[in-house]
C-alpha cells in the first residue's frame, strides 16, 4: 500500500502529465504546478527539488502509464501475431480512450525537446525506443514462431505498422476525425496478414 507521501507524489505527477501532454513540458514549474495542484510551493518542492527532477519524473511517470495501459494488457495475448495485434490496438485505444488529456504524451514532448539536447530529452528517447524494441521483439517472435514470414526485418516491420498507428494519432489530434482509427486498425490487419507464410495463411483461413 502506498504511503500517504506516496499518494501525493502520484496524484502530482498525474496532474503534471496530463499538462504536459497538452502544453508541454516546459510549460511545468514548481510553482505553478503548486498553484494548479492547490499546494504551497514549498510543499511540492519537497517532491521535486527543481523544474527538470519534476521533468523527469513526468516522463517517467508518463511512461509507467502507458505500460500500464498498452503493454500490460498485451503480455497476455500470445506470443506471435497475437501480441503484435494486440500491442497496436492497444495503442490505437489508449489514444481513442484520451488517458492523456492532450493526447499521446510523448507525441507532444518528443516533438517539443527534438531540438533540446539533453537529460530530458534522453530520458524520452530512451522511452520510445523502449517501446520500439518491445513491439519489434513481438514481431521477431512471430517470426520465430513461423507466423510471419523472415524475408523481412522485423525491425522494418514494426516500423511500418507503427507508421499506420502515429499517423492515426496525428490526424486525430489536427482533425477529430475518428474513422483514422478503424483505417489504422484495417492497415494493420491487411499488413500483417501480407506478412503471413503461405501455410500459415492457409491455416488462417481454414
Amino acid at each position: 500500500m502506498l504511503t500517504k507521501r506516496e499518494r501525493t507524489r502520484q496524484s502530482i505527477l498525474d496532474l503534471a502529465a496530463a499538462l504536459a501532454s497538452e502544453h508541454g513540458l516546459a510549460s511545468l514549474s514548481i510553482g505553478g504546478l503548486a498553484s494548479t495542484a492547490e499546494m504551497s510551493k514549498s510543499g511540492l518542492f519537497a517532491h521535486f527539488g527543481s523544474k527538470e527532477e519534476l521533468q523527469l519524473a513526468t516522463v517517467d511517470h508518463a511512461a509507467l502509464i502507458f505500460r500500464r495501459e498498452v503493454i500490460e494488457p498485451a503480455q497476455s495475448a500470445p506470443r506471435g501475431v497475437a501480441r503484435v495485434w494486440a500491442l497496436l490496438d492497444g495503442f490505437l485505444d489508449y489514444i481513442e480512450r484520451g488517458v492523456f488529456a492532450g493526447g499521446c504524451f510523448f507525441a507532444t514532448t518528443s516533438a517539443e525537446f527534438k531540438h533540446r539536447p539533453g537529460t530530458v530529452r534522453d530520458r524520452i528517447a530512451e522511452h520510445l525506443a523502449s517501446w520500439d524494441a518491445y513491439l519489434t521483439r513481438a514481431v521477431a517472435q512471430g517470426q520465430e514462431l513461423g507466423q510471419i514470414d523472415t524475408g523481412t526485418e522485423a525491425r522494418r516491420i514494426a516500423f511500418e505498422l507503427k507508421a499506420f498507428v502515429h499517423t492515426a494519432e496525428s490526424h486525430h489530434e489536427l482533425f477529430g476525425d475518428a474513422r483514422v482509427f478503424v483505417d489504422a486498425r484495417d492497415a494493420v490487419r491487411d499488413r500483417i496478414e501480407s506478412l503471413r507464410p503461405a501455410r500459415e495463411a492457409s491455416n488462417a483461413a481454414g
